[in-house]
């Protein structure tokens, strides 16, 4: 076709894509984070060939006001611009989730009273501003964490951690006294992850976009996203299921499941990782994997577990990790990666990703990558 009519198709297919790419958290609102390498250059563009406007300290705080492609436009001060999302940590913030949580607790109606001790029974288990996950993330429990029960209301309880910090949490993930089940909803503990490995644990593989979402349109050869996550997460399946894992996918055929719909197939079967499988687009010349997390708590070890084997020579170069403020992670109860696994928008990635021999070394890796993540 021509180029005219292909940018306006390319065009298209990435609106409809941003169901999970669209790579910016501006309508997610802004949120703090502090520098982590010993200095930041500050580039007037997302690319690492752009010109440097200024540069940040390490431990200096920015506000971050959008995300594409592993970089983060930031503004301190007087300087503004973008820099490499993977040397900035997340600052959480308390104050207006924990007012909004002793709102909720007061006016709610509930199904129990008093205070009692329980136990968390997840590997990880997020503590957000109120009963439900549409509730922000104030932080989050590990397994055998105790905790005091405040409240209980459809499912979720209001908690008190060791150290008197207070939010809500999914019921079906803790127990009362020392055990560590409750029901066919619950995870092992994580001392269980710790010597017992992959076999047997729950995973949810989710191919990205489907249906009339198409995802990304590769600009060179015309590749589909949606057939190339299907196709990728099909091998990771069989991977993981080779190492004992019981895997489910959130969609086998060309389907389009909601984004919480995917989220919830995890919480349903009580999975304990969720990973996301993409392939990426840019406007910019740029190459290779990039693997996103949400919660540093959780989400980041498993990601880093992931790009590790991604990184050790699947066809394509490791951009690293970096945070991402995507539903499929923000939103997930469980461990959670989003990744992409090359470019679309580059020629030779388009070409090297179309291919099977590189889908399975990808798949491969991250069945390898979520193995190394159950030995702890």
């Amino acid at each position: 076709m021509n180029k005219f009519i292909h940018t306006a198709v390319l065009a298209a297919c990435l609106l409809t894509g941003s169901m999970l790419q669209t790579a910016t958290s501006s309508a997610a609102g802004a949120y703090t984070a502090k520098v982590s390498a010993s200095s930041l250059n500050v580039r007037s563009e997302p690319a690492a060939n752009a010109a440097v406007t200024g540069s940040l300290k390490s431990g200096a705080q920015v506000t971050v006001t959008d995300e594409q492609h592993g970089w983060a436009k930031v503004r301190s001060g007087s300087i503004s611009g973008w820099v490499a999302g993977y040397y900035l940590i997340k600052v959480s913030g308390t104050g207006g989730e924990a007012r909004a949580a002793v709102a909720v607790s007061t006016s709610a109606k509930t199904s129990g009273s008093g205070s009692s001790t329980a136990m968390v029974t997840a590997d990880s288990l997020r503590i957000r501003g109120g009963p439900g996950t549409g509730y922000k993330i104030l932080g989050a429990l590990k397994a055998e964490d105790s905790v005091t029960v405040l409240l209980r209301q459809n499912g979720w309880v209001r908690i008190r951690t060791a150290s008197g910090e207070t939010g809500w949490v999914s019921a079906q993930y803790i127990a009362s006294g020392s055990s560590a089940s409750t029901g066919s909803g619950s995870r092992t503990t994580g001392s269980l992850r710790q010597t017992g490995g992959i076999n047997g644990k729950r995973i949810v593989i989710d191919p990205g976009h489907g249906g009339s979402d198409p995802g990304m349109l590769g600009t060179s050869f015309d590749t589909l996203e949606k057939d190339l996550n299907l196709q990728t997460a099909l091998y990771v399946r069989d991977y993981l299921t080779a190492k004992g894992a019981r895997v489910e996918l959130t969609r086998t055929q060309d389907q389009r499941p909601s984004l919480a719909r995917r989220v919830q197939i995890g919480q349903s079967v009580g999975a304990d990782a969720f990973v996301s499988i993409h392939y990426n687009s840019s406007p910019k010349n740029v190459s290779g994997t990039l693997t996103f997390y949400y919660s540093e708590s959780d989400d980041l070890r498993l990601a880093r577990s992931i790009e590790n084997r991604l990184g050790q020579g699947i066809g394509l170069k490791s951009n690293g990790v970096s945070f991402g403020n995507y539903h499929i992670l923000r939103e997930n109860n469980l461990p959670a990666a989003l990744v992409e696994l090359g470019f679309l928008s580059n020629r030779n990635d388009e070409a090297v990703v179309r291919t099977s021999a590189y889908q399975k070394k990808a798949a491969k890796a991250i069945a390898e990558g979520l193995a190394d993540y159950f030995k702890g």
